[in-house]
């Protein structure tokens, strides 16, 4: 039997009327807006100094040409970057003021432009067209080949991709929204195939016109995903270029974007996770230009307005697991691990992915959080802002100073961090737990709880052969969770999918064979005696930390309730 997805109408049924599209419509004029933007910030924040603030760039650039090359980069990158360092020797260094700050000035105007266009993008509704009916006849083919491959794909049918991708929260209100504002999206990020996913459901599901989007520039080294991007709305984001003025013009792109009424969509943490946990530390740059943008609004129109949605992306299993908790592993400096290949960029690793992910029953729930102001204030249908007691208020008053709407950095840079905190808060509120995330985590603190006096680098050193959970055991930590569990959803800190109200039984089965889908060295599987074991902690200590920060241990009467894992002499 089919599942029934609910499927909304489009919000703006014209393409031509997308603000995407009319942005790209006008991309010169918005480039000449980005490098006018960037040019007076930088140059106003630096009158003293802007000569260093430009050596600097050429060095980190000169340095990243020679060390970190890579395909897309475009033929002319060296040469540009020496005629630019030359000409600054000749004609900045060592002259009088006057002579100097027009030459850097000219400098700068060039870099920012060459960063500016190589940033925007374009979108083009042939090819949006033509992407929409080929992603979605690709991956019904694929998925309904794989399971035909089975039994039971005689009494399943047919299924499309929409109905493995369950939308859960208050789409309506985030529907509405686009009435009265600009909506900006940020999704956890655990994968590389998040960006597919998710942008399939918004428009497929969610009826929503496209987004602009960051990609990283690494994903154009694949030809044909560089054609597609080029022409979908994407941005290009290099995350190798650490300089002022990239990350300047990257800044002011996105908030002059927002104020024309562009929605966006990126992803707050800034890569994917590597531990596996739910992202609480955000990077502030793209996120504060939602708080700039919103000031510059409300100083032009004081009825425009910013909304923040937080969304969470709960996969069962990740594809690029192993290499992601390897890096994190890594980054932490306790020990020296071998470094894996990242198959979430190899398009082989992909298809297999796909394939195995179709042929089960494995379903991926994108969970859509509470609408927010820029200050993380909750915010109605109609866009009004409450505070936590119910009172709405103006969210103009917040960037008035004396009655007048000024730029304080000051205050928006607060403003900023006061918004990620709302959204790390709305991560953990809006997680939607699955059997996979919560046997590996009882079956991890299990390991930890049978060997309190190492470390979690000793923990991941121990032999996998010599342990043995027995199934009972783990049930019996699931049990005790679940309730826990069950008064956190009634909280409002936690949701929980359908299957975590099974017995602890079989939460333990789908759970353990949710794990055991795609890794070659299973995180969990069974034993002939219905027992569970692991194949690598590594890779389990990545699925357990998805619930990390909610202490469901503590919940746990360990030896009172005589669990026990059995280790294998």
């Amino acid at each position: 039997m089919k599942k029934e997805v609910n499927i909304f109408p489009r919000i703006i049924e014209r393409i031509e009327d997308w603000p995407i599209y009319l942005l790209s419509k006008d991309r010169p004029e918005f480039v000449r807006q980005i490098d006018e933007h960037t040019f007076k910030r930088i140059s106003s924040r630096h009158r003293k100094d802007l000569a260093d603030v430009l050596v600097k760039a050429i060095y980190q650039e000169r340095i990243r040409i020679k060390e970190s090359p890579w395909k897309v980069d475009p033929p002319n990158e060296r040469s540009f970057w020496n005629r630019i360092s030359k000409k600054l020797i000749k004609k900045s260094l060592d002259r009088d003021d006057h002579q100097a700050r027009s030459v850097n000035e000219e400098i700068l105007q060039k870099i920012i432009h060459r960063y500016s266009e190589e940033i925007v993008g374009t979108f083009q509704i042939s090819t949006f067209r033509f992407a929409q009916r080929f992603l979605t006849a690709f991956f019904n083919r694929i998925f309904n080949a794989a399971v035909g491959r089975s039994l039971r794909a005689m009494f399943r049918g047919r299924r499309n991709l929409y109905e493995r991708l369950n939308v859960v929260g208050d789409v309506e209100t985030v529907r509405e929204l686009f009435k009265h504002g600009t909506v900006v999206v940020v999704p956890t990020h655990s994968s590389n195939l998040d960006s597919i996913l998710v942008g399939y459901a918004m428009d497929q599901i969610m009826g929503l016109p496209s987004f602009s989007y960051g990609a990283g520039l690494n994903l154009y080294n694949f030809g044909p995903a560089a054609y597609y991007m080029n022409r979908l709305g994407a941005y290009r984001v290099d995350r190798r270029k650490k300089n002022e003025i990239y990350l300047e013009t990257l800044k002011t792109m996105s908030r002059l974007s927002i104020e024309r009424g562009v929605n966006s969509l990126f992803f707050p943490g800034g890569t994917r996770s590597r531990s596996g946990a739910l992202e609480d530390d955000l990077k502030l740059g793209l996120l504060g230009t939602a708080v700039e943008a919103q000031r510059a609004m409300v100083q032009k129109e004081p009825k425009g307005k910013v909304f923040v949605v937080p969304m969470v992306i709960c996969y069962n299993f990740v594809l690029e697991a192993p290499f992601l908790i390897e890096q994190h592993l890594q980054a932490t400096g306790k020990e020296n691990y071998l470094r894996l290949r990242d198959e979430g960029t190899s398009i082989r690793a992909w298809f297999r992915f796909i394939w195995r992910f179709f042929s089960t029953s494995s379903d991926i729930i994108l969970s859509i959080g509470k609408p927010v102001d820029v200050l993380g204030n909750f915010v109605d249908a109609q866009g009004r802002s409450f505070d936590k007691y119910g009172n709405e208020l103006d969210i103009k008053e917040y960037f008035q100073t004396r009655q007048d709407i000024t730029e304080d950095r000051q205050r928006e840079e607060e403003y900023t961090r006061l918004l990620s905190e709302k959204i790390v808060e709305r991560y953990h509120a809006e997680n939607v737990v699955l059997c996979s995330h919560l046997v590996a985590y009882a079956v991890f603190e299990m390991l930890l709880h049978e060997n309190p006096k190492l470390d979690i680098f000793g923990i991941l050193r121990l032999p996998h052969d010599d342990y043995v959970f027995p199934a009972k055991s783990v049930a019996g930590v699931i049990e005790q969770m679940q309730k826990e569990l069950l008064r956190m959803e009634v909280a409002g800190k936690i949701k929980l999918s359908a299957e975590l109200r099974q017995d602890p039984d079989k939460i333990v089965k789908e759970g353990v064979n949710n794990l055991g889908i795609y890794h070659a060295e299973k995180p969990l599987s069974f034993t002939r005696d219905g027992d569970v074991i692991s194949s690598n902690f590594r890779v389990l200590y990545f699925y357990h930390n998805r619930l990390e920060n909610y202490h469901l241990d503590r919940f746990v009467q360990w030896k009172a309730e005589g669990i026990e894992v059995l280790k294998i002499d």
